[in-house]
């Protein structure tokens, strides 16, 4: 059957794997008889059965394919004879044949060591020999059956050839479930000739092929393929020639079956539970534990105390249980049996949870194991999911979970923790869970906790007799007296269990005949290596064995045995070794034979582990100390690595696949021969949503490590379609350590942004930023913020990733927004850091006063401690179980105390993350404002909780005494003034101030304090330490100052004071109030005031921050806004950033950088102010909509300079296109009062301004001298809104509830404005013009603060009320460019299309990203031919609609607000707050797919509501659609199967 071997090779094959690839599968065939001559191939049976074994249990499709020619094959010697067998078989022999007798008894050794003892066959046997001695065994068997000496079974033993024992061990011995997964192809010869037939084979064989071909028919039917050949081409004619026709006929037949199979076992494996990611993961830990659990535990005592302490520690707090010892101690193997010890000690309600650490991907990582662990616990115990967020958080808060819970014990058991260090393991385990870790030594996670750790000591002499004992009798062996005591010899001064293992894996081996002197046990463990690298050596060649494990030692996440079977068919080293003495089996094809490498397998097989990686089981070393080995043996000059990482690079490049020919000089020819090495193809993608995850992972290791630099940098590090298959296979995280890698080992500023660049990738709109951004959402953001550097590099990388980006936009087949101008924070921007955070929010936020250490407090108790010098994560201090209210740091950064509504303080180590104490029964208080202070020379801290002062001493946290407040039930706020060991305090009563003496809580004086009765309760304060001075604002706009002498000065502020922060000096004071930042300067006098006028923003203010310098704040407001001012300038806004998700509420300053936090949003930002802002092409603002203008094309910006300035400013955006991109200001311009609002007529160029006086001035852009003036309406009230008709001839003016049409006529230099044409009252109370549109023939569309919408005809005097937007305002109001649309928005995001001529809506739109924290339309424009409309909302996107049916086409996040949108030819431009101008060109391709989801794998709903022709209302296809249904299907992932093999033997 070689032609069919050839033919499947080179054809079947091929089509088969591309087709297991498509479903996520690795296709391997173990053809065990291609390639290779009979005598490699003898005595090989238990390989052959082992190998199907195997097939069986692994494959998903077919297992197992049989072609059953006209051959029966040939019966070799069995490799071993039982003793009674082979005396039985001698006897027969002794009399009547003495020289087969000699044969068999020089051939046959008896080996004693095996129980029972068995003669075994000493191979190589000499030519011919092999024959001679199975017919010697059969006449044998054939008479001692004859005598009943042996049965029938035994007889057929010598008869049967190698094929028919594996055949029916498969089909025969399987049962009825597994039959599906095999098939035979029956050949069959037309015109059959036994003459011929019965020259090759004899009489005994041909009715042994028939026998078996008939029980195949009988059993297995359904499994039967017939193949007729025609005579010429059967095997049995003379120099028989196959037949295209007959071969082609096979191949379609076996990959239709093979294909069919494979579905069918994918459906049937994907409808069993257990096929998710982590019950894999799972199952895969649980299986390597009862394998290792197989080996004996020779410490078992240790095992009985662990559990013991498991008891014991499991009601209170403690630390985790420390298993410790050398590596090669047995650490293991104790906590594999451990594992199941500790189910039988703590009941079966116990939860115990173990992983073998690197031992999977998803176990080599730290996030990826702490993912994995959550998951498993809340799944075990009903806990709900701690959701997105830092993996390492999410831990802690599961286990504290759990500790609450309380109804099941839960047990982590993890070994080699130390591969990932101690940083995120937890000093200390609540009550109900117990966390048990190894550790090296006393310097690995041992000395990360305290307690006494269990160490693993060596074995003694005497135990390592009873370990040899024992582990001899558990495979059936024994040793001989002699070799006995060589071995006790050896180890008479015990040992690890490492060297102890191997040693004994070693006399295993030994035969009862081997001579003494060639017996050797290795005393270490590196000794026993080396001496199986030997014996390999010997075995399999040394070039083999060194290639092989040298292979294996270079990768990154080890290799699969297909893998490694193409890899050594790449090597040309390997190839001519193995076809040294023979030649290639086939001229198309050159490969490893498999057998080679499957019994290299067998006997590295007690050696190698299988690791869970890149969804496939994969082969890695068991232990470190054999890689350890092999690195010294065969990797020992770096040109050895070098040489097989370019080989892998070239593997996993796929650059010999696809029928690709490597030359190779093979010693049987006598030039370079090019011959296909059928290795697997390594596209980049498998399928439309199957990523080629090997190739991902191994060749950016391998071209890095074989010195390809150029090759990563334009095939990986410089190829989008790389990192956009990257990120939506393994996540951006999985990417950026990628590009951290190769920083180091190669110097390039464009990695570094490139890197730094991904990572604000995780800022995009998705649920969980590892696995779902969609791929144009990669491209886009990489573009808009990559675009603003690539001047600066041109022809570099990021030059190259922008262009790359461009062109996959531009032929998407999809809707597409295409970036022309960068928008987007760069890399080197001011957005520093992300940090994850609580996914309920930030309660607290307090830095160490050397802002060295940064601590969080959450919603759910929790606490966060960040070192500020590279932000790692340090501690997560769990044991409150509510809201964390206060912070404190203090003994230079050491130690914290924390007061949270739980009504406990507790204080805490941040040396070693510890709880030090716990004080019960605190009042958490119902004030806004609380406060922690500490005297730490007398030991005591004071908890002032907004009704009363409570103090504790630090070492015991026993009372030392209580303040209340007067009268009971009352706020109080108080200060502790350490130095003059004085409290001070204001009660309720706020009549007096009442000094305290801080160590005794003893009354020392009252004093009269007036003004404060009336000004509500206190809502802030601070403590200004160095004048001795106490700072509460109270609601009702009171800043009181308090001295430690009990003197007071106030301070009236107009609103409610909301926060008060101070200076690192305390030199300034910055309060807010309403939408208000008042900058002062305090002294023992009073509050000076700093600036001129106070720093007013769009919204409530929230927070603020005052640099070290003095020279600038930072605040942030409701608006999603940091705002950044200048005191040296008068408060001149310099920066603004901008914040998606919730506004910033904390503000803390760490050196030199700024971090906020939000209660609304789960991470929290780091900022840099060091940043230029001078690079963005426009200048920030803080103006709404309405005080924006853009001229036609983007070229001037127009803008009031600050909220109520009186001074226009016109900014020339047109330089923002040149390299430099910065813009300039042209002109400041005179309002004489504050503006509301103003508009651009593009085409006459002329800005109209209206006033807060109710003047509109009109200033003509290309004289600018030249002003205009509107005066005011009758009612003199502020111009609220301005609308010009679309062929600018007339414009309207609102003015509350008053409007007014004038005409615009064309003058010189400016243009003719005469009296109003038309005016008219609103007449709705309670609410007034917020949106003004014009059509022609002087019809107003008007929209109110109430929701209300009107179209007012003014030469008729006619107004229609349009149906109302309910009770959400109008805020935008836009009209197409032939006037025949109109569009409003209002503040519940709802969005109206009107047909202007039948005055009623024709669709409603509706997009909410869901959790959001702003939403409503801001601004929109039609496209320059009315079929597109592009709309900009409160929550940072720009959506993009098709006018004819209303469908949603493209959704964008840009982060940030959008003050103003105008259509440019082929999309629009856009000016943001943050001082960006968003250009965009929109591609929209005809409709190839009905499947397009524009919403992506975002979690947000779209609404279309249309009207039908006939009038009535139609919902659209759209409504209610969701963004996470498209996620979920979007990104599916069908390679996550229960197996991911498809092997056939």
């Amino acid at each position: 059957m070689e032609a069919e071997r050839e033919a499947l090779m080179e054809t079947a094959y091929p089509e088969l794997q591309a087709f297991c690839q498509k479903h996520g599968l690795m296709f391997e065939v173990i053809d065990l008889r291609w390639g290779v001559q009979d005598a490699t191939g003898a005595g090989q049976e238990p390989l052959f059965l082992e190998e199907i074994r195997r097939c069986q249990e692994l494959s998903v499709g077919p297992s197992f394919v049989a072609l059953l020619g006209s051959r029966y094959g040939p019966c070799l010697a069995p490799a071993t004879i039982g003793e009674e067998e082979f005396e039985a078989l001698a006897a027969q022999l002794r009399q009547e044949e003495p020289q087969a007798l000699q044969m068999l008894t020089q051939w046959y050794l008896k080996d004693e060591n095996a129980i029972p003892p068995v003669h075994a066959l000493q191979r190589p046997l000499p030519h011919g020999a092999e024959q001679s001695l199975v017919l010697a065994l059969r006449r044998a068997a054939q008479e001692a059956e004859r005598k009943g000496l042996i049965g029938q079974y035994q007889r057929l033993r010598y008869h049967k050839s190698d094929t028919h024992r594996e055949i029916e061990a498969r089909l025969l011995g399987s049962g009825p479930e597994d039959e599906g997964a095999a098939v035979v192809f029956l050949q069959v010869i037309e015109t059959s000739s036994d003459e011929e037939e019965g020259e090759e084979e004899g009489e005994d064989a041909r009715q042994m092929l028939e026998d078996l071909k008939g029980t195949i028919t009988s059993a297995c039917p359904s499994l039967l393929r017939v193949h007729r050949v025609p005579r010429d081409a059967a095997p049995g004619a003379l120099r028989p020639k196959p037949q295209p026709k007959h071969l082609k006929e096979l191949c379609d037949q076996f990959v239709a079956v093979a294909n069919y199979q494979a579905l069918r076992g994918l459906r049937t494996r994907e409808g069993r539970p257990g096929g998710g990611r982590l019950l894999q993961e799972l199952g895969h830990h649980a299986a390597l534990a009862r394998e290792r659990s197989h080996s004996p535990c020779w410490r078992p005592e240790l095992v009985d105390s662990l559990c013991q302490r498991l008891r014991d520690s499991l009601p209170q707090c403690h630390p985790p249980l420390v298993v410790q010892g050398p590596p090669g101690c047995g650490k293991t193997v104790l906590l594999c049996h451990l594992r199941g010890a500790a189910c039988q000690a703590l009941g079966p309600e116990a939860v115990v949870v173990f992983r073998l650490l690197g031992a999977s991907q998803a176990s080599s990582g730290c996030n990826a194991l702490l993912a994995s662990l959550c998951q498993q616990v809340c799944l075990a115990l009903g806990l709900c999911p701690p959701g997105t967020g830092d993996p390492l958080q999410c831990f802690h808060h599961v286990l504290l979970s759990a500790s609450r819970q309380a109804s099941q014990p839960l047990v982590l058991i993890l070994d080699a923790t130390e591969s990932l260090g101690t940083a995120w393991l937890p000093a200390v385990c609540p009550p109900g869970v117990q966390l048990v870790v190894s550790a090296r030594d006393k310097g690995g996670s041992g000395g990360a906790f305290g307690g006494d750790p269990f160490v693993v000591a060596p074995l003694s002499a005497k135990e390592a007799g009873k370990a040899l004992a024992d582990g001899l009798a558990s495979v059936g062996r024994t040793l001989q007296p002699e070799q006995q005591a060589l071995f006790q010899q050896s180890f008479s001064a015990g040992g690890q269990a490492l060297p102890l293992s191997l040693a004994l894996a070693e006399a295993g081996r030994w035969a009862s005949y081997a001579p003494l002197l060639s017996l050797a046990v290795p005393l270490t463990a590196s000794e026993a290596i080396h001496r199986l690298c030997g014996r390999l050596e010997e075995a399999h060649g040394s070039v083999l064995v060194a290639n092989a494990l040298g292979y294996l030692a270079c990768t990154r996440n080890g290799l699969s045995e297909a893998e490694m079977k193409d890899v050594l068919s790449l090597d040309n080293e390997v190839l001519s070794e193995v076809y040294r003495s023979h030649s290639p089996p086939g001229k198309g094809v050159l490969r490893l034979p498999p057998l080679l490498w499957s019994r290299l397998r067998r006997d590295l097989n007690p050696e190698l582990e299988e690791k869970w990686s890149d969804g496939f089981m994969l082969m890695g070393f068991l232990h470190r100390e054999f890689l350890a080995v092999v690195e010294e043996r065969y990797l020992p000059r770096p040109e050895d690595r070098v040489r097989r990482h370019l080989l892998l690079a070239d593997f996993f490049r796929g650059t010999w696949s696809w029928g690709a020919k490597k030359p190779v000089m093979l010693p049987s020819s006598a030039k370079p021969v090019s011959v296909d090495r059928k290795v697997t193809p390594q596209p980049l993608w498998f399928s439309s949503h199957l990523p080629n995850r090997r190739k991902l992972s191994e060749q950016p290791f391998h071209l890095l490590h074989g010195g390809r630099i150029e090759e990563l940098r334009r095939d990986v590090l410089g190829n989008m379609a790389w990192i956009s298959c990257r990120v939506a296979s393994s996540g951006v995280q999985s990417l950026a350590t990628d590009f951290s890698l190769c920083l180091t080992h190669i110097i390039c500023p464009e990695l570094r942004l490139v890197r730094e660049c991904l990572l604000l990738l995780l800022d995009c709109v998705v649920d969980d930023a590892e696995s779902c951004i969609e791929p144009n959402v990669v491209y886009t953001e990489m573009l808009a913020r990559l675009e603003s550097l690539a001047p600066s590099y041109p022809g570099g990388l990021i030059a190259g990733l922008c262009q790359q980006c461009r062109s996959w936009l531009g032929s998407r087949p999809h809707p597409s927004l295409v970036p022309l101008a960068g928008f987007l924070y760069p890399p080197d921007g001011p957005l520093r850091k992300t940090l994850p955070g609580f996914p309920k929010g930030t309660s607290v936020l307090e830095a160490s006063p050397d802002q060295k250490m940064l601590l969080a407090g959450s919603p759910d108790g929790s606490i966060v401690v960040w070192d500020t010098e590279d932000f790692s994560l340090c501690h997560v201090l769990l044991g409150h179980t509510a809201e964390v209210r206060c912070l404190r740091v203090f003994a230079k950064g050491t130690r914290a105390i924390s007061v949270a509504r739980d009504r406990t303080l507790r204080l805490w180590s941040l040396e070693s993350g510890k709880e030090e104490a716990i004080a019960s029964t605190v009042p958490a208080g119902d004030q806004e404002w609380c406060q922690i202070s500490v005297d730490e020379k007398h030991q005591i801290v004071y908890w002032v909780s907004g009704s009363e002062v409570e103090a504790w001493h630090l070492g015991t946290a026993a009372p030392a005494f209580r303040i209340p407040a007067e009268p009971l039930g009352g706020w109080l706020c108080a200060a502790v003034f350490v130095p003059r060991l004085v409290v001070a305090t204001v009660s309720a009563g706020g009549c007096s101030v009442c000094l305290w003496d801080s160590l005794s809580g003893q009354l020392l004086s009252r004093q009269p304090l007036g003004g404060l009765r009336e000004e509500g309760a206190p809502t802030c304060g601070a403590l200004l330490r160095k004048m001795g001075r106490m700072l509460s604002g109270f609601s009702g706009g009171t800043l009181l100052m308090v001295s430690s002498e009990g003197k007071s000065l106030l301070e009236k502020l107009p609103e409610r004071i909301c926060f008060v922060a101070l200076s690192e000096d305390e030199s300034l004071l910055a309060a807010g109030f309403g939408r208000r930042v008042r900058i002062f300067r305090p002294d023992p006098t009073g509050f000076h005031q700093v600036l001129n006028s106070d720093l007013l923003h769009d919204e409530d203010v929230y927070a603020a921050a005052i640099a070290a310098n003095n020279t600038t704040v930072f605040t942030s407001s409701r608006s999603e806004c940091i705002w950044v001012w200048r005191l040296a300038q008068g408060g001149w806004l310099r920066d603004v950033w901008g914040d998606r998700g919730a506004p910033a509420t904390h503000l803390t300053l760490c050196g030199a950088l700024l971090v906020s936090a939000s209660l609304h949003t789960p991470y929290l930002r780091v900022w840099d102010p060091g940043d230029d802002p001078a690079c963005k092409p426009l200048p920030p603002c803080m103006a709404d909509t309405k005080c924006v203008g853009l001229s036609r094309g983007g070229k001037y910006f127009c803008f009031p300079r600050s909220l109520e300035s009186c001074e226009l400013v016109l900014w020339d955006a047109e330089e923002a296109s040149s390299e430099d991109e910065e813009g300039e200001e042209r002109e400041r311009l005179d309002t004489s009062a504050a503006v509301r609002c103003l508009e651009v007529a593009p085409q006459r160029n002329l800005v109209f301004v209206g006033l807060a006086s109710g003047t509109v001035l009109v200033f003509p852009l290309d004289s600018l001298q030249d002003v205009g003036c509107i005066p005011p309406a009758e009612n003199r009230k502020p111009v609220c809104a301005l609308a010009f008709a679309r062929s600018e001839e007339q414009v309207a003016v609102a003015c509350e509830d008053l409007v007014q049409v004038l005409d615009v006529g064309r003058g010189q230099p400016g243009p003719l404005i005469d009296r109003p044409a038309f005016s008219f009252y609103t007449q709705i109370p309670g609410a007034g013009i917020s949106c003004l549109a014009l059509l022609g023939g002087y019809r107003v569309l008007y929209g109110m603060t109430g929701g209300q919408l009107f179209l007012y005809h003014c030469p008729r005097g006619q107004v229609f009320a349009l149906e109302a937007h309910g009770s959400s305002g109008i805020t935008c109001l836009q009209t197409s460019h032939g006037e025949a649309w109109a569009l409003s928005g209002s503040a519940d995001s709802l969005q109206c299309l009107w047909d202007v001529d039948r005055c009623r809506w024709e669709h409603r739109m509706s997009f909410q990203k869901e959790d959001s924290f702003s939403q409503g339309v801001l601004c929109a424009c039609f496209s320059r031919d009315d079929r597109l409309l592009f709309t900009a909302s409160l929550d940072q996107f720009v959506t993009v609609w098709d006018v004819s049916c209303g469908a949603l086409l493209a959704v964008q996040l840009v982060h940030a607000r959008v003050t103003r949108i105008m259509p440019t030819l082929d999309g629009f431009v856009a000016a943001t707050r943050l001082g960006y101008l968003i250009r965009e060109r929109f591609l929209r391709p005809p409709p190839a797919s009905s499947r397009y989801d524009p919403l992506g794998g975002m979690t947000a709903t779209c609404r279309v509501m249309s009207r039908r022709t006939g009038g009535e209302e139609d919902e659209d296809g759209q409504l209610g659609r969701r963004g996470d249904h498209a996620s979920q299907t979007g990104h599916s992932h069908p390679n996550n199967k229960l197996s991911q093999i498809c092997r056939i033997a």
